[in-house]
């Protein structure tokens, strides 16, 4: 293929996208990708600055000038080594990353147009390795001899066991579920990731020689002191964040009160929306989703899949205080989901039966912000009114599991339950290093890697140092 001039055009090749009305009523993909002529031109924005400003953004340190350049001149093989010496999930990163915030958000093209679609490209190139008819051979590192425990098979295990597997050692994966990939698989519906997508980044990491132990729930099948009893020199804990919070108003316990959670387990792992499987799951009609980041998104848009006429998003600040990503509220709205924004719960209300029929709202105003910066939502005296549902899922964070805190002496916890440690994930116990949601709560998925990543570089420095 060619190799394409500076394309000087301000705004991004448009990401092909499954029509609203028809997408609101399945489970397929959203966006389609892009195709190789359109990620050609796509990639030949990039001006190669000297700097590289967008690789400051990168939680995983991607060398994106240099992909970027071979998919401008066509050699998509050469573009997916390149992402993939530091990213080992290109194809996941490339769809949930959200890049407006990170490299996007530091590209020279930016500040006088859109930034080049780095994201869209990643997904290209790792799509179009998955879609190879010949497919490369997997080149398995040489063996150092050092054997690593990783508990969880989330973002933050996968690039932790990944780096690690590269480096020579032998590392085992245990995951408490019987699919892996953590939330990858239980928390991010379909059509923003299909689980075919997940499977298959993991199989490059077996091929690689990473093993993986399902239905081991550490803390309960096995605890931390026992894997060191086994061999195991150091362990990462990247066991995520799946304790659901809730809002501690009246009426939470009531029927028709669901955590984002269950509803996303049922619906993603256990594939609840599939004829073929036998997980019941309720079908609603006028649904309350309470709050606004993407698994409130991710909750809305699947309960109007299921079939719900009405699904309103209840947010307590306003529509520039939305923390969700941009791409994916246009998404909801486009797909007919409401939102009621500058409305904060204070109760659940019920018929004699006992189920759902409503939740009283409160009107809010913006005062001063936070300490994050966000203006605060202040009460509006006397203006409670009650939208009629008959389904209210809480979508407002996270906390960890507390079974690793319960049964591991030697670490520090936050006061959010939230295992202490440092940039480099390391704890307050030797040999045991931990990253991602298992020490900041709920948080993206690249933020995640990027601390399995810092895990596996403290991992390694470790091992040295005894040796």
């Amino acid at each position: 293929m060619a190799n394409l001039k500076v394309n000087m055009s301000m705004t991004k090749n448009e990401m092909p996208e499954q029509d609203p009305v028809v997408r609101a009523t399945n489970f397929d993909e959203v966006a389609l990708g892009y195709d190789a002529e359109t990620a050609m031109k796509e990639a030949a924005r990039c001006l190669d600055c000297k700097n590289s400003p967008c690789r400051s953004g990168c939680p995983v340190a991607v060398k994106i000038p240099r992909f970027l350049e071979k998919v401008r001149e066509g050699d998509f093989d050469a573009a997916y080594d390149i992402i993939t010496s530091t990213n080992s999930l290109p194809a996941v990163c490339g769809r949930v990353c959200p890049q407006e915030k990170q490299c996007e958000s530091k590209c020279v093209r930016g500040i006088k147009g859109e930034s080049v679609g780095i994201g869209r490209l990643e997904r290209f190139v790792a799509d179009y390795h998955m879609a190879k008819e010949q497919k490369d051979e997997v080149k398995v590192p040489e063996s150092n001899g050092h054997k690593i425990a990783v508990i969880g098979s989330g973002p933050a295990g996968l690039t932790c066991a990944g780096d690690l597997c590269k480096l020579g050692y032998d590392v085992t994966i245990f995951e408490a579920f019987h699919k892996s990939g953590g939330v990858l698989v239980y928390g991010i519906p379909q059509f923003r990731l299909p689980k075919e997508i997940v499977a298959a980044e993991i199989a490059n990491l077996e091929a690689m020689g990473v093993k993986i132990v399902n239905n081991a729930i550490i803390g309960k099948s096995i605890t931390v002191d026992e894997l060191f009893k086994d061999g195991f020199e150091a362990v990462f804990i990247g066991s995520g964040a799946g304790l659901p919070q809730f809002l501690h108003i009246p009426g939470e316990n009531l029927l028709g009160v669901y955590s984002a959670n269950e509803l996303l387990t049922r619906t993603n792992l256990m594939k609840a929306y599939r004829d073929d499987y036998d997980t019941p799951i309720k079908h609603f009609n006028r649904v309350a989703v309470v709050g606004a980041g993407n698994v409130a998104m991710d909750a809305a848009r699947v309960a109007k899949r299921l079939g719900a006429e009405h699904v309103f998003i209840c947010y307590r600040r306003g529509r520039d205080e939305l923390p969700a990503r941009k791409e994916e509220v246009e998404h909801a709205e486009s797909e007919g989901i409401e939102f009621q924004l500058l409305n904060n719960p204070t109760r659940i209300l019920a018929g004699e039966d006992g189920h759902v029929t409503g939740i009283e709202l409160q009107r809010q105003e913006l005062g001063e912000p936070d300490a994050r910066g966000r203006r605060s939502p202040v009460p509006v005296p006397g203006s409670e009114w009650v939208l009629d549902v008959d389904t209210v899922i809480i979508a407002i964070g996270t906390s960890p599991n507390p079974l690793i805190r319960n049964t591991t002496e030697g670490l520090t916890f936050t006061r959010k339950g939230g295992i202490e440690a440092d940039e480099g994930g390391r704890t307050a116990r030797e040999g045991v290093f931990a990253g991602g949601d298992a020490v900041t709560g709920s948080a993206t998925v690249i933020l995640a890697m990027g601390a399995g990543k810092a895990g596996a570089k403290s991992i390694d420095e470790y091992i040295k140092s005894k040796a």
